[in-house]
């Protein structure tokens, strides 16, 4: 039987806290009225399993329900303008109601389809541009399609017109235009402790995203995060949810206003709700809080989103499991206790719900093209970019059919025209709006450089190293190393041009500075030297080092740190702690600016380093970053750090979770630090940090036996790559690109979740001529695989009766001899026939899990101690599959369903 060990609120509300700006625990918010948050019970400790429910997954008790506050919205009813849309929904068609609840993405919709299907919104996702190949789009260029779409919806034979609605992700600016500002992700302007600063930035991001035709913004994210280990930590303000609360409603203001200026976009609170609160920190995961708990902290952007006035909401892929109260509320997208009864009802959102991409596909019984479960429960938008026809076709059939009835339609509609009416958007096409195509308005660097300034958070600065001095006379010399010094893509992040801020160069931000190129402006060109690895560098030729590290570009899915990965920075970027120990010790103080989306255990690192500074993600405007790391030219300080950790810092490999309000509380940095100087010449002496342990303990914080080939969730250890021929070619993080050799493409697909699969295509195509004169042709054998830069040993959780698996949709079947190998060095290999494996499978739409005992390739000679190729896919005729998840699992062998040797010869 589970224990569950919950805290007294009076230990709660008796919780100090270490900066004055987080307020007691017993919270108290003006929202039209009085509303008071009573305090919560604490954390609980338990697994993501499922208890007996008292509940059904459909109905929140009376008591839970009765927590949840009523809010006054900003944006008031208005009687006529209801009496308006009351008199449009009545005369619309079934076909045209459906058409309006449905959002495709431009790669697979022409303007016309708009017209044809009544469409009600379109979108692009992160790395999706008006020309699919070419991300280099003026803002005249969004405008051109904006005017497209509209003038479709425009010349439907419906009775009243009814505008389409383009919404996009503006993650931290206009993130996928080039040109456009990008400022710090959230988790910089947390720390910043600056909400009104955030409201100025979703001024300037409506303006640029107004210059592109567009007017809605899936932002912003309000998520409360509470384990570190999330890859979209950096999307979050805060662990602390009264910050998070501060920023949302003044984020919410920034971006709408009051629809009464041509800057003004619809808004977004996402993702409803507890999206940061997963077990361990798992993308889509299980939120196992209280009712309690999620009103007190994950709720709390919602409250001031919400009463500033934010149009739409955006339901959050994950579950959510109240063990404590025995109810299991299942998929957020199919919880009408959530979307409905909380949301509409009780807080009273007016409102339409969007559902996040593809999500409704998750909710059981559901699928992609069809989810009555999802409308039943309060979505009244449904994000479906792909297979949107099949979804209008489904949707319809079961309104007919009595399985959704026609007053949620007609409520979901009602709630969608209500939002563009009060936005504004009939009677003008998106050119008509002053900023549209105007390429100026993508851009605020001031701000930026300011919002820059006000996020870094100085950590250590032993013997006052910072600020440095700018060259006068004494012209001094600084070596910057590092590979994220010069690389504007790693310094902005997840979510700018491409949806994982990856295959980014410099020359894709035109309007941008590296940190380096800052570095070289502040103290002169001629006094800086630069090299990416500190290799062959006689650090002593230098008065400084400065070190500009870090993470490098992910966001959802592909960020997260699974149960194999710890907190430690350097056992997932080696090369980090490397140049740090190139450059330290040698007599020069080095500085490190450490650009990360989240904390990380970086005790090595500071060790190393005299000063450090957290930048977190700080976006296009690497001026701001050396703003404060030198005086002024007169040896004043020009500017103090500001910055103060809106996260608390990890003292150990596995300090997760880690809250300032949970039992045990013992970071190493507490929510609130920050060092600054004396803000003035003379700059005030810190005690010193001290050496920190470094030691840490060999493997993951979580329980697996699961070791991580090729997937979203972990960095992969063995990158894929495509052989064909005597051509090899990296597929890389490129999500758009589509890799053509001889016999084989390879491009990106979906098995699971969103482009987390490749899609593999054998051609018969593939030969070659062996001998010209007598046209002798032999067909080439095309492969892929996933091979590591050394070997490396199976652990012993994942080779214990283990096998290799993978998840795969056999689109067309070999039409040749199909290869599946292994190997373990230098003629180490064994290889296996997978061709009547993958025959069996041809056809069939769903997802099929593939599980090869490992035994069949240590039978064949491979050994576990050293693989450096664990998966090599080979055939040289036609053979199409998608192909995702690939990992060795502990005790899989021993499955049902798992493959036998005698079947793969």
């Amino acid at each position: 039987m589970m224990k569950i060990m919950t805290r007294r609120c009076s230990q709660t509300c008796t919780q100090t806290r270490t900066h004055a700006r987080i307020h007691n625990c017993i919270r108290a918010i003006t929202l039209g009225s009085a509303l008071t948050l009573a305090c919560s019970a604490g954390s609980l400790s338990m697994a993501a399993t499922e208890l007996p429910l008292q509940n059904s997954p459909a109905s929140m008790s009376a008591s839970n329900l009765a927590a949840w506050p009523a809010i006054q919205s900003a944006i008031r009813k208005d009687p006529a303008m209801e009496a308006k849309i009351a008199a449009i929904v009545a005369g619309m068609t079934l076909e045209q109601k459906i058409g309006q609840m449905t959002q495709p993405e431009i790669k697979s919709i022409t303007p016309d389809d708009v017209r044809q299907y009544y469409l009600g919104s379109v979108l692009n996702g992160g790395g999706s541009w008006p020309d699919r190949n070419n991300k280099h789009g003026t803002a005249a260029d969004w405008v051109a399609l904006a005017d497209q779409y509209h003038a479709a919806s425009m010349a439907t034979d419906m009775t009243v017109r009814i505008p389409v609605i383009w919404g996009i992700d503006a993650i931290h600016g206009h993130s996928n235009v080039y040109g456009a500002t990008l400022f710090p992700h959230n988790i910089g302007l947390g720390a910043a402790h600056n909400p009104q600063l955030a409201g100025q930035i979703g001024r300037a991001m409506g303006k640029a995203v107004r210059a592109t035709g567009i007017a809605w913004v899936f932002g912003p994210t309000l998520a409360v995060v509470r384990d570190d280990r999330w890859g979209r930590t950096y999307e979050s303000f805060s662990e602390d949810g009264a910050l998070v609360r501060q920023y949302a409603g003044e984020y919410v203001k920034g971006l709408q206003g009051a629809f009464n200026d041509d800057g003004n976009v619809v808004a977004t609170a996402k993702h409803f709700m507890g999206d940061g609160g997963t077990d361990q920190g798992k993308d889509r995961g299980i939120n196992l809080s209280t009712n309690a708990q999620m009103l007190n902290i994950h709720a709390q952007g919602y409250m001031t989103a919400l009463a500033a006035g934010a149009q739409t909401v955006m339901a959050s892929f994950h579950s959510w499991n109240d063990q404590a109260a025995g109810a299991s509320y299942g998929k957020i997208h199919g919880s009408k206790a959530l979307l409905t009864d909380v949301l509409k009802e009780k807080m009273g959102f007016d409102g339409f719900v969007i559902s996040d991409w593809d999500a409704i596909g998750e909710v059981p019984g559901c699928r992609t093209d069809s989810c009555p479960q999802a409308i039943n429960a309060g979505v009244d938008m449904i994000m479906v970019p792909d297979a949107w026809k099949a979804f209008i076709a489904n949707t319809i059939a079961q309104v007919r059919a009595g399985d959704i009835p026609i007053a949620r339609i007609d409520d979901a509609v009602t709630r969608i025209i209500r939002v563009k009416l009060r936005a504004g958007l009939f009677g003008k096409k998106p050119s008509e709006n002053s900023y549209a195509g105007k390429q100026d308005a993508l851009e605020d660097r001031p701000l930026a450089r300011q919002a820059v300034r006000e996020s870094l958070v100085l950590l250590k600065n032993d013997a006052s190293v910072l600020p440095l001095a700018r060259n006068g006379k004494s012209n001094r010399k600084i070596l910057v190393v590092g590979k994220t010094a010069d690389n504007i893509g790693n310094q902005t992040g997840g979510w700018s041009l491409t949806w994982q801020g990856t295959d980014n160069s410099n020359a894709d931000f035109p309007n941008a500075d590296s940190i380096l190129a800052c570095i070289r402006d502040a103290v002169g060109a001629a006094n800086v030297d630069f090299s990416i690895d500190a290799s062959g560098v006689d650090v002593s030729r230098y008065d400084a080092v400065i070190a500009v590290i870090g993470e490098t570009p992910y966001a959802e899915m592909f960020g997260d740190i699974g149960p194999a990965g710890s907190l430690r920075h350097s056992s997932r970027f080696p090369e980090d702690l490397a140049v740090l120990q190139a450059v330290a010790g040698k007599g020069k103080p080095v500085v490190t600016v450490f650009v990360s989306g989240r904390p990380l255990y970086v005790n090595d690192l500071l060790n190393l380093s005299d000063s450090f500074v957290a930048a977190w993600l700080p976006g296009t405007e690497g001026k701001g970053v050396a703003d404060v790391l030198f005086r002024a030219a007169d040896g004043t300080v020009a500017h103090d750090f500001k910055g103060t950790l809106s996260f608390s810092w990890p003292r150990s490999v596995c300090q997760t979770s880690l809250n300032f309000d949970e039992p045990n509380y013992s970071p190493l940095f507490k929510i609130g630090y920050g060092l600054n100087y004396s803000g003035s010449a003379k700059v005030a002496k810190h005690g010193k940090l001290g050496k920190l342990d470094s030691k840490y303990p060999s493997g993951g914080c979580g329980v697996t036996n699961a070791y991580p080939v090729f997937n979203q969730a972990d960095r992969a250890t063995y990158p894929l790559y495509v052989l064909s021929g005597n051509e090899q070619q990296a597929v890389g993080a490129d999500l758009n690109r589509v890799l053509t050799m001889p016999g084989i493409s390879v491009q990106t697909s979906q098995v699971n979740t969103q482009q987390d699969a490749k899609l593999l295509t054998w051609s018969s195509a593939g030969k070659i001529e062996t001998q010209v004169e007598a046209r002798v042709e032999a067909r080439v054998e095309a492969r892929v695989e996933a091979r590591g830069a050394s070997g490396k040993a199976i652990p012993a959780y994942a080779s214990k009766d283990g096998a290799l698996t993978f998840d795969t949709i056999v689109v067309t079947a070999p039409a040749s001899s199909v290869s599946l190998s292994m190997h373990c060095g230098k003629a180490c290999e064994a290889s296996l026939d997978m061709t009547d494996s993958f025959r069996r499978l041809a056809g069939k739409k769903e997802k099929q899990t593939i599980k090869i005992p490992l035994s069949c390739f240590i039978a064949k000679g491979i050994k576990l101690e050293n693989i450096d190729i664990p998966f090599s896919l080979s055939t040289s005729a036609a053979f199409s599959l998608a192909i995702t998840n690939i990992q060795i699992i502990g005790g899989a062998a021993k499955d049902q369903d798992a493959l036998t040797c005698a079947e793969l010869k």
